[in-house]
C-alpha cells in the first residue's frame, strides 16, 4: 500500500532525533525520552515556485515563542530561547510519511469556522451513505447536525461581541449545546459500533469536534483549568471508542490482512504500527506470534474465509456486496473483500493519526494554563 505523504515543517535536528529514537512524535508534538515537549510541528504549505532552500527563519512553534516571552525564570528563558532559535532555523523540508488525518496539528488552528466546515463535511458523508442504506431500508437522522451547526454559529457570534457580559452569556449557551452534542454523538457512536455499521466513524469524528468546540469556548473565556478538565474527559471518551473501532476493522482474524492476495499491498510492519498504537511495547515479533494462532484457520482455506466473511462489519463491506452461491461464497465475493481490506488499513491509519493529534492538543492546553497567555494572543 502506497503511503499518504504529509508535509511538516521540521528542522533537521528534530528529524535526526526521531530517526535515532531520541525524540518521538505525538500528533503535532515532539517529545524527548523523558516526555518533555521539544517543539510543535505544523503542516507545511508547499509552493513549487519557492525552492525549499529559501524557506528559512520560520518559527513553526508560536507556542514556544510565547512561552519564552512569558517565562519567569531567566534560566528557563535562555534554555527555551535556544530551542526556539534552533526551531526557527529550518534547514530543509522533509516528507514525513503518515496517514492522513481529519484534524489539524494544533488546537489553535481549529476555529469555530473550521469546525463548522468539518461538521458539514461529515454531514455530507452521511448523506452519501444514506443513499446506500436506502437499499436496505435504513435511515440516518441528520437533524442533530443542524443543531450542532447552530451551536457553532452561536459560539462564533459570542466571541465577536464587545460587551463582556453578553459574550460570556452567549458562550455559556453554546457550551450547553456542545455538552448536549457530546452526549448525543457518544450514544450514537456506541450504538453504531455495536451494530458494526459503516457510519460509526462519522459519529466518532463528530464527537471529537464537539469536545474541541466546548474546549475552545472555555479557552476563549480564559477558563483554562476547566478547558483542560473537559478535554481530558473528551480524550478518554474518544480513545476508548477509537480502540473499539480499530478492533472492529481488524476483524475476528487480523491475519487475513497478510493473506497472499494482499502481498505487496499490506505487510507485517503495517499491522505492527496499528498494534503499537494500542500497546507501545508491541514489536513485529510479538504481533507475529499473536497472529500465528490463526494460521490453522487460514490453512483450512475457503470454508474458513466464508465463515470469517459472514462476520465482517459493514464498515469494511456490506454483506449484500459479497456474492454467494448455493455452495458458499463465490470467487467474486472473495475478490470484493480483498479489494476492501487495504482501504480498511488506510481507515485505521487515518483514525489513529486523528486520535494522536486530538490527544496532542492537551499539551497546548496545559501550556496555556501554565503561562496564562490570553488565548486570543496565542494564535495571533
Amino acid at each position: 500500500m502506497a503511503p499518504i505523504s504529509l508535509t511538516f515543517d521540521m528542522p533537521q535536528y528534530i528529524a535526526d532525533g526521531i530517526s535515532s529514537g531520541d525524540f518521538m512524535r505525538n500528533g503535532g508534538v515532539i517529545q524527548d525520552k523523558g516526555g518533555r515537549v521539544v517543539t510543535w510541528l505544523k503542516d507545511a504549505v508547499l509552493n513549487s515556485s519557492v525552492p525549499s532552500s529559501a524557506i528559512t527563519g520560520v518559527d513553526p512553534t508560536g507556542a514556544l515563542r510565547l512561552l519564552v516571552q512569558t517565562a519567569d525564570s531567566a534560566v528557563t528563558q535562555q534554555r527555551l530561547g535556544a530551542i526556539s532559535q534552533q526551531v526557527g532555523q529550518i534547514q530543509n523540508m522533509i516528507m514525513f510519511q503518515s496517514a492522513a488525518s481529519f484534524l489539524t496539528l494544533g488546537m489553535t488552528a481549529v476555529s469555530f469556522a473550521v469546525i463548522y466546515k468539518k461538521v458539514q463535511r461529515l454531514e455530507g458523508r452521511l448523506q452519501q451513505v444514506q443513499k446506500k442504506l436506502d437499499e436496505v431500508d435504513e435511515k440516518i437522522d441528520l437533524a442533530f447536525y443542524a443543531n450542532f451547526r447552530a451551536a457553532l454559529d452561536l459560539a462564533r457570534n459570542a466571541f465577536e461581541m464587545h460587551d463582556p457580559e453578553n459574550r460570556r452569556s452567549s458562550a455559556m449557551q453554546a457550551i450547553d449545546r456542545f455538552l448536549e452534542a457530546e452526549h448525543i454523538y457518544a450514544d450514537l457512536t456506541d450504538k453504531e459500533l455495536e451494530r458494526h455499521s459503516q457510519i460509526g466513524d462519522e459519529y466518532l469524528l463528530t464527537l471529537c469536534l464537539a469536545f474541541i468546540a466546548e474546549t475552545r469556548c472555555y479557552l476563549e473565556l480564559g477558563e483554562y483549568g476547566i478547558a483542560r478538565k473537559r478535554f481530558e474527559e473528551g480524550k478518554h471518551q474518544v480513545k476508548s471508542r477509537m480502540v473499539k473501532y480499530v478492533d472492529l476493522l481488524l476483524t475476528s482474524n487480523p491475519l487475513m490482512y497478510l493473506h497472499p492476495n494482499l502481498m505487496g499491498i499490506v505487510d507485517l510492519s503495517c499491522l505492527t504500527r496499528i498494534y503499537q498504537w494500542k500497546d507501545p511495547s508491541a514489536t513485529e515479533n510479538s504481533v507475529f506470534e499473536n497472529l500465528r494462532q490463526n494460521f490453522g484457520d487460514m490453512i483450512e482455506g475457503m470454508a474458513h474465509i466464508d465463515e470469517w466473511a459472514k462476520q465482517l462489519p459493514s464498515s469494511i463491506i456490506e454483506q449484500q456486496d459479497i456474492k454467494r452461491g448455493f455452495f458458499g461464497m463465490k470467487d467474486q465475493g472473495r475478490d470484493a473483500i480483498f479489494k476492501q481490506l487495504p482501504k480498511a488499513i488506510e481507515e485505521m491509519e487515518e483514525m489513529i493519526e486523528t486520535t494522536t493529534r486530538f490527544e496532542s492538543y492537551e499539551y497546548e492546553i496545559k501550556l496555556l494554563e501554565k503561562t496564562k497567555v490570553p488565548f486570543s494572543k496565542w494564535y495571533d
